[in-house]
Formats: structure tokens, sequence, C-alpha cells
């Protein structure tokens, strides 16, 4: 028996940012949910996600990255947003338009903070390929909304 819950968009996105693929079992979207939950274990598993998470926050930033697999993980921020995007926009009013800037220009910008996170120093230290990652959603989620902002003014007024 489906459970169908209204969630609200921070719930949605919380749920989202739990384990992609929750708030779409708990919107009664199960086959949508159960692939994006199965996508994350793929991805995590093959990448060594859990253990690069372990390790960073255990300070040893240094061994996350050589317990990663970069070509799995490479994956993992469009399946994150764009999970979290769709849990967003099936709880979202019909009038808001052009919401998925801010999640595509996380899924990029965490893209690129993953593929240099080897190479980057901040202050001396090495904040690793998890930490420079989430970093890196600060000014993903600030450009998508400056250019949704500005593409509203232009296309919508």
């Amino acid at each position: 028996m489906a459970i169908k819950k209204n969630l609200t968009k921070l719930e949605a996105v919380m749920w989202s940012i739990a384990l992609p693929g929750f708030a779409q079992l708990l919107t009664g979207n199960l086959v949508k949910g159960i692939l994006f939950v199965l996508l994350e274990f793929l991805v995590n598993v093959n990448s060594n996600f859990n253990k690069g998470i372990m390790y960073s926050f255990l300070g040893e930033t240094e061994k996350a990255m050589h317990v990663l697999d970069f070509q799995w993980l490479m994956f993992y921020p469009c399946l994150y947003m764009f999970a979290m995007w769709d849990a967003y926009r099936s709880v979202m009013p019909a009038e808001e338009k052009i919401t998925f800037l801010p999640f595509v220009f996380s899924a990029y910008f965490v893209t690129v903070g993953l593929m240099i996170s080897p190479k980057v120093k901040i202050f001396g230290l090495f904040p690793g390929p998890v930490f420079l990652p989430m970093l890196f959603v600060i000014p993903g989620v600030i450009t998508g909304f400056l250019i949704r902002k500005l593409l509203l003014k232009l296309y919508y007024n």
C-alpha cells in the first residue's frame, strides 16, 4: 500500500538531502523514488563515498581522496541535485517558473569542486573531495538564483 503525503517544498528538499528518492517515495511516486534510491546506492557504493565522508569528518581528507573512485563519484552531484529538484518540483505551486536553475548550477559547481578538489588548499588546509564540493554549493545556488531572477525579469514580466 502506497503512502501518499503532501509535503511542503522545504520537507521535499530536506528528505532529498537525507537520501535521494525519499521525497518521491513519500509523495507516492514509488517508481521514481525507488529508482533514485537504487541509483544513489549504486553510485555511493561504487565510489566508496561513505568511506570518503567518514574520513573527511575524522579530519583525514587526504585519506578520503585516496579511497574515492572519482569516475563514479562524478555522477553524484547531478543525480543528487536532480532528485532534489524533482522533489521540489513535485510540490511547488504551478505559477513558479524556472525553479531548476539553482539546482542545475549547484550540480555544475559541485562537479567542478569535485574535479579540482585534489589540488585545492584553502589557507593551507586541504578541504578534500567532500568538503570542497560542499562549499561549491554556495556559489552554485547564488548563481542559479541570480540567473533565475534575471530571466524572470526579462521574460516573465
